[in-house]
């Protein structure tokens, strides 16, 4: 059981490597964000998977849960900067200048 769990955790590692590839070259702002909240994901299932191959599941666990928030607070702030500063929207320019009346 434990080689399936490993074999499992390579997988993973492997689409994170892929992920990460998106989060660097992604064309937009919106892909990046994505990308790494989605190897985010998958790290907490791969400390989950590591709780299970050591026989340690409640300390996993509890660090898996910890890194999820984390991650889904850091996507969150990340989101609602760029989405203030109108670089996520397709079509809005980065350096806009505002206009004086």
């Amino acid at each position: 059981m434990e080689n399936f769990f490993l074999a499992i955790g390579l997988i993973l590692g492997f689409l994170v490597l892929l992920c990460l590839y998106r989060g660097i070259f992604g064309p937009t702002v919106l892909d990046r964000i994505i990308s790494i909240s989605v190897i985010g994901t998958k790290t907490t299932i791969i400390l989950a998977l590591m709780g299970f191959i050591y026989g340690r599941m409640d300390m996993f666990v509890d660090i898996s849960i910890a890194y999820a928030l984390l991650n889904f607070i850091a996507t969150l702030a990340a989101a609602k900067f760029f989405r203030t500063r109108k670089s996520i929207i397709p079509g809005a320019k980065y350096f806009k200048e505002r206009e004086v009346k």
